[in-house]
């Protein structure tokens, strides 16, 4: 379902929270649920993988996640200030101690002079504390730009494990 490259990385996140012990969740906009998708592709991943969120929607972002609307208004939702807040939101309302956030402009539309097609906010926090990371891929296909999204979180996950 996923290339090999994403696979292998999914397995490495499963396979590191499993030898910590560590639980996962996922706050996903732009990629609506792959990072999930590919974590839950790996056997076994049931031991580690709590939950996931797909907060496509402003509404969504503070219904469940618990993100301040006024948040939302101020810096827009892609942007770093959401995406931190979405996995922080992740772990307090799951069982998790590890979670990532995704939220970006995957395209073809909606990109901005200022928040073009392809820009991708990470966020993940964990024991080690909280960590952002800015993509901007370019407007190379919606496709791609989600993909290489599963790509960076999965980065990031491995890193808040201390894999």
């Amino acid at each position: 379902m996923f290339p090999d490259d994403i696979e292998s990385l999914a397995r490495a996140v499963v396979e590191a929270a499993m030898v910590r012990g560590l639980m996962v969740a996922a706050a996903e906009s732009c990629t609506g649920g792959l990072v999930s998708a590919a974590l839950t592709s790996v056997a076994g991943s049931s031991a580690v993988v709590e939950r996931g969120f797909v907060t496509y929607s402003n509404a969504a972002k503070a219904d469940l996640l618990g993100i301040p609307a006024d948040l939302i208004d101020r810096h827009g939702a892609v942007s770093e200030p959401v995406a931190r807040a979405m996995a922080e939101g992740a772990l307090a309302r799951s069982a998790a101690q590890v979670s990532v956030a995704v939220t970006g402009v995957a395209g073809p539309g909606g990109g901005s002079a200022g928040k073009p097609v392809g820009l991708v906010h990470f966020a993940a926090a964990g024991p080690g504390g909280i960590v952002h990371a800015e993509h901007r891929f370019g407007d190379i296909g919606r496709e791609a730009v989600r993909l290489a999204s599963v790509r960076v979180a999965l980065d990031l996950l491995l890193d808040r494990i201390g894999a």
